[in-house]
């Protein structure tokens, strides 16, 4: 059975190509005249508007006519460029070459030119030369290791072509005296927002219906350098392309739409049972929270099918296959794969960084960076994404579907940047992440990170993603603390994540990320994350209220407040102060109590006369203690309580904290 995701790549695939003639295949389009060129980009992909490294779509030069070539004649050179409205950021690779040229040295990226469509399938006229010309010979690399070349092209002592005859037809060739294989890929050199492609053999097709083709494709650009207010999918990144050498080559249409740029992350904040949204989960600071208390839900939302990509597209599977280092599926001139990796050129493996040319390092990867973790507070976070916090405690890890599954999976891994030891594949543990504080390998589903200064960062890698759909993806949340109140741990703090795509500064500067580079990771974002409240740690309070309280024409009113938490029932002694908040006639400022103990309280510091804090006050007041079990008494008299005394117990009332306060319920006071 094939994979809903093969018959995606099968169908992009013949989209792409049924708009264009390639090399020596018959073509009713083509024909002779003029040697001319028309530019296409067949397939515009959307770009994250957070990327740095997105690969724009593939850029086609279909060339017909020109004059009829000599056998055995150099074949004329020219310069091809394209430019953008933004910085070419296409991984900067050090070429295994004899003799690299000092103009390329430094700037030779992956970003790559082939010459009618080598290894792409495509029949080949005349028939006879299917394995030899054009569409049928291997891709062959202009500068490839042992070949005395320089990397600037056909030009003086680099990879000069040759004009020679096939079954009629005039092609391209290595010899001068007989056909050998051509050297048809050619890497280009990065220069700020340009590509060039130096030194390019210009050989005309001549023939009625037959096109000669030159694509372009792993550029990758700086789409965050474009990203701004307009509407979403409408900002186009346009490349311009440009032609200069020994030979005239005229191209219609030179500006090409080459991706539209779009938001590709929204995040939000969930509730345990993923219903529905929350804002802030609060815990009370006498309270223990037991290894694993669920805090939320974190979910990343793709705002387009291609946001979230894997390494590499599945050509198997085979469990990883979307991360896998087995790339030989992923050279094929114009398939669309939909990952983070482009067209993978195995010439280049050889490269002295070890990268190859279109191979990202990993596939999407998601980024929490919790900050403000109150001292003493555990983080713990989902190994996988999950559906919901109920029931992941005791029942383990999500297994990881197949690789050319379409279901959404992803997996923690060990860090925003982390590769293997052979800097060149992901790590992605196949059972789970190492907890930093208690090296146990898997938590029932979910691990601890490790809390320096208050701040602690989580990244999953997407491992298999549905290109065709926008997806959700969502990660647990827990913490543990002990309570211990009297030490004021955890201190009482609110606790933000922030949520955007990884690697980002500063694993990285920004100065560096948005320009092409040999050793920054592929692919790179900017961070477009806002700070969201999370959890909070809250002091164990008792709100109490005091609804009359007087000194005035000759009254006074006593005010007692004890702190009850010294019991024979074994409950966590507290202490704290008071903050007493009058409203009414001469309401004084917030006045604040000394902290008041449990159990054999200082007078001095529980109980006073309103007039030595409140002088001529008539109103109401809320006490807003530090400390559980507070409770209360006012008494009411005039002087020497003659004519006149009253006491009453203080209400207890529930705040009800958030954005509606005590009126979002019917009050319930108690004593």
């Amino acid at each position: 059975m094939v994979s809903f995701r093969r018959w995606i790549t099968a169908l992009a695939v013949l989209a792409l190509f049924a708009g264009f003639a390639s090399a020596q295949v018959a073509s009713s389009t083509a024909g002779t005249g003029a040697f001319s060129c028309a530019a296409n980009v067949a397939v515009p992909p959307t770009l994250r508007a957070e990327g740095m490294t997105e690969l724009v779509g593939d850029i086609v030069l279909t060339c017909t006519g020109g004059p009829t070539p000599t056998v055995g004649a150099v074949i004329p050179t020219a310069n091809i460029t394209v430019s953008f409205g933004t910085n070419v950021t296409s991984r900067i690779l050090s070429y295994a070459v004899v003799t690299p040229s000092s103009v390329t040295a430094a700037n030779t990226s992956e970003a790559l030119l082939l010459i009618d469509e080598p290894g792409s399938g495509l029949a080949v006229a005349p028939p006879a030369a299917a394995t030899t010309i054009g569409p049928g010979a291997p891709q062959t690399l202009c500068g490839a290791s042992g070949q005395p070349y320089s990397l600037v092209g056909a030009g003086p002592g680099g990879c000069q072509q040759f004009v020679q005859q096939v079954g009629g037809e005039f092609v391209m060739s290595s010899t001068s005296g007989t056909y050998t294989d051509p050297k048809n890929v050619y890497a280009g050199v990065v220069s700020a927002n340009q590509v060039t492609f130096n030194g390019i053999p210009i050989l005309p097709p001549t023939s009625a219906g037959v096109s000669r083709v030159f694509r372009i494709t792993n550029i990758r650009v700086n789409a965050n350098g474009l990203a701004g207010g307009a509407l979403a999918g409408t900002t186009q990144v346009l490349g311009s392309i440009s032609i200069s050498g020994s030979t005239s080559v005229p191209v219609t249409q030179p500006v090409q739409i080459t991706g539209f740029v779009q938001t590709g992350l929204s995040t939000s904040i969930r509730n345990i049972g993923n219903t529905g949204t929350q804002s802030i989960a609060n815990f009370n600071q006498c309270v223990t929270a037991s290894v694993v208390t669920p805090v939320a839900v974190l979910r990343f939302s793709e705002n387009f099918g291609t946001a979230f990509k894997t390494r590499v597209a599945p050509a198997s599977s085979t469990i990883g296959a979307g991360q896998a280092t087995n790339l030989s599926s992923q050279n094929i001139p114009g398939t669309i794969y939909n990952s983070e990796s482009g067209f993978i050129s195995g010439l280049i493996a050889a490269s002295s960084n070890g990268s190859m040319a279109g191979l990202a390092d990993f596939g999407t990867r998601l980024k929490n960076v919790f900050n403000n973790v109150p001292t003493g507070v555990r983080v713990f976070v989902s190994t996988t994404n999950i559906v919901n916090l109920t029931g992941l405690g005791g029942s383990g890890a999500i297994a990881q579907p197949a690789g050319n599954s379409t279901a959404s999976y992803a997996q923690l891994v060990q860090g925003e940047t982390v590769l293997d030891a052979n800097g060149s594949a992901p790590v992605v543990p196949a059972t789970g992440f190492t907890s930093p504080t208690n090296s146990v390998a898997q938590l029932n589903g979910y691990a601890e990170l490790s809390v320096v200064n208050g701040t602690a960062t989580a990244v999953w890698e997407v491992i298999n993603a549905n290109s065709a759909t926008p997806e959700n993806f969502d990660f647990g949340v827990w913490i543990a603390y002990t309570a211990s109140p009297g030490t004021n741990s955890p201190p009482p703090g609110t606790a933000t994540v922030n949520m955007s795509f990884a690697p980002t500064p500063p694993a990285f500067t920004a100065a560096a990320g948005t320009v092409a580079s040999a050793t920054l990771p592929i692919s790179r974002f900017a961070d477009t994350s806002v700070a969201a409240n999370l959890f909070a740690i809250l002091l164990c309070q008792t709100h109490l209220l005091f609804p009359f309280l007087t000194n005035q024409v000759g009254f006074d009113t006593g005010i007692a407040i004890m702190n009850t938490t010294q019991d024979p029932y074994g409950t966590k002694i507290q202490a704290g102060t008071c903050a007493l908040n009058f409203y009414g006639q001469n309401a004084p400022p917030v006045y604040t109590t000394a902290s008041i103990a449990a159990g054999n309280p200082d007078p001095t510091k529980y109980a006073f006369q309103l007039s030595t804090i409140a002088p001529n006050f008539q109103g109401y007041m809320i006490a807003i203690c530090n400390f559980q079990l507070a409770h209360g008494y006012a008494f009411i008299s005039d002087l020497g309580a003659r004519n006149l005394a009253h006491g009453y117990l203080a209400l207890i009332i529930n705040p009800n904290p958030g954005s509606t306060g005590r009126t979002a319920n019917p009050e319930a006071l108690v004593h």
